[in-house]
C-alpha cells in the first residue's frame, strides 16, 4: 500500500486530517485563505523540523528545489517565503498547541503498557521541571527577561514510565519554575519528581491535600525537628530515613509530617530528599528522583534535534507555532515508533527520517535492520 508514497506521507498520513481541521475550523485559520492552508503550513514546518532545516529560507529553498515531489507531499504548489512567513505571524499557535495535545493524549494511550522504571510501582510516576529559551531582546521585546536579555519558559510534565509529556505551558522568561505547580492538575495516589526549585510548603501540601505524592531534594535552610528514625539499609546507600515536622512558619504552610532521606550514591554524592510518601522504601524514593533526569534528556532532545533554538519568525505567535510544532513532531516520531513497531529509539528514527523524507517504500522496510 505504500510502495508509492514518500516516507514523509506516510509519516504525515498517521495524522487526522478531520480532527486537524476541526482544530482550524474552531480557530479561524483558513478564513478568507485561498490556497496556503493550515494544512500545508504544518507540512512545510513539519518538513523544515523533520529534515534539520535551519530557516524558513532553508526550508522553502529546499521544498522548491525539490516541486515536481510537492503534490505528492501535500503541499501543492510551493509558496513564497513571506506567504509562510504571514501565516506564522497571523495563524493562532492554539491550533498547532492543541494538535501537539492531541497527539500527547494518543501516545500516552499507546505507551500505556510501557515501564522504563527500574522501581516496581503501580502508580503513574511523573518529573515537572522548566527549561529556558534565550532570544535576542531587540528582535523579541515582547518576552523580557532581564535588561539585556530576552527568554521564553517552557514548563513541562512529563511520564517517567513513557517518557510522553503530559502536560506544557510556555511563560515569559520571568516566571519563576513553581508557579507552575499551580495549574497542574494532580492525580491521586501519582508520584511527582521536582528538583529543590519547587520546594515551596505552601504549594507541597497542595498536593498532599490532592492525596498525591512529592519527591523532591531539601534546601539548605531547612528548618525541621525529627519525630522518628526508620531503619536503614546502608548497602543501598542510605544513610537515615526519619519522619520529621517542620518547624516555626514553615509548619503553618505544610503541618502534617514529612519524610527525610539522605542517600549516597555509587559516586559517593550524598542527596538528602524530601517525601510526604511513607510506604515505598527509601532505596526506592531515591531512585525515582534518579530519573527524573529523563525530563532533562526531552528538553535536550528537542533543543538538538527539533529546531526550536534558532527561530523562523519574531512575534509571539510565531515563536509558540514553532515551539509547538516542534513538539508535536517529537509526539508524532513516537506514535510513529508504536504505530509501524520500530525498534530503533526516536533519536534513530529521527536521524533516519531526515535523509530518506523522499524515499519510496514502506516505513518498517526501511528501518529493517541489514542482514549480514
Amino acid at each position: 500500500m505504500n510502495l508509492d508514497r514518500y516516507i514523509f506521507s506516510q509519516l504525515t498520513g498517521l495524522i487526522s486530517h478531520k480532527k486537524f481541521q476541526t482544530l482550524v475550523n474552531r480557530h479561524s485559520g483558513d478564513y478568507k485563505v485561498r490556497e496556503f492552508s493550515c494544512w500545508k503550513q504544518y507540512l512545510c514546518m513539519a518538513f523544515g523540523q523533520l529534515t534539520h532545516r535551519e530557516s524558513l529560507t532553508d526550508t522553502m529553498m529546499c521544498l522548491k528545489s525539490n516541486a515536481n515531489k510537492m503534490y505528492y507531499l501535500g503541499i501543492g504548489e510551493v509558496v513564497s517565503l513571506s506567504t509562510i512567513t504571514r501565516a506564522n505571524e497571523s495563524r493562532s499557535y492554539l491550533i498547532y498547541e492543541q494538535l501537539a495535545m492531541a497527539f500527547i493524549n494518543e501516545a500516552q494511550q499507546l505507551y500505556a503498557d510501557n515501564d522504563d522504571l527500574d522501581v516496581s510501582i503501580s502508580a503513574n510516576v511523573f518529573a515537572i521541571d522548566a527549561t529556558t529559551i534565550d532570544l535576542c531582546l531587540s528582535s523579541f521585546y515582547w518576552a523580557v527577561f532581564r535588561s539585556t536579555k530576552a527568554g521564553i519558559k517552557l514548563h513541562t510534565q512529563i511520564d517517567l514510565k513513557t517518557s510522553i509529556p503530559k502536560f506544557i505551558l510556555f511563560s515569559n522568561a520571568k516566571v519563576h519554575d513553581v508557579n507552575a505547580l499551580d495549574v497542574i492538575d494532580f492525580e491521586s495516589n501519582s508520584f511527582y519528581v521536582m528538583d529543590r526549585g519547587y520546594v515551596d510548603y505552601k504549594r507541597l501540601y497542595k498536593i498532599h491535600l490532592c492525596g498525591a505524592f512529592f519527591v523532591t531534594r531539601t534546601k539548605d535552610n531547612m528548618n525541621y525537628r525529627r519525630l522518628y528514625s526508620h531503619s536503614k539499609d546502608k548497602s543501598k546507600g542510605i544513610l537515615f530515613d526519619q519522619s520529621v515536622k517542620l518547624n516555626y512558619y514553615a509548619a503553618k504552610d505544610y503541618p502534617e509530617k514529612l519524610r527525610i532521606i539522605k542517600y549516597k550514591d555509587a559516586t559517593g554524592k550524598v542527596l538528602i530528599f524530601l517525601s510526604n510518601n511513607f510506604d515505598l522504601p527509601a532505596s526506592d524514593i531515591a531512585q525515582l528522583y534518579k530519573h527524573r533526569w529523563k525530563i532533562e534528556l526531552f528538553f535536550k532532545w528537542i533543543k538538538q534535534h527539533l529546531k526550536i533554538k534558532s527561530f523562523w519568525g519574531q512575534s509571539e505567535n510565531a515563536v509558540k507555532t514553532q515551539v509547538w510544532i516542534a513538539i508535536s513532531i517529537y509526539v508524532l516520531i513516537a506514535i510513529a515508533k508504536k504505530r509501524f513497531m520500530l525498534k530503533q529509539s526516536l533519536y534513530e528514527i529521527l536521524q533516519i527520517l531526515s535523509i530518506s523524507i523522499f524515499e519510496k517504500m514502506p516505513i518498517n522496510q526501511l528501518f529493517e535492520q541489514p542482514k549480514v
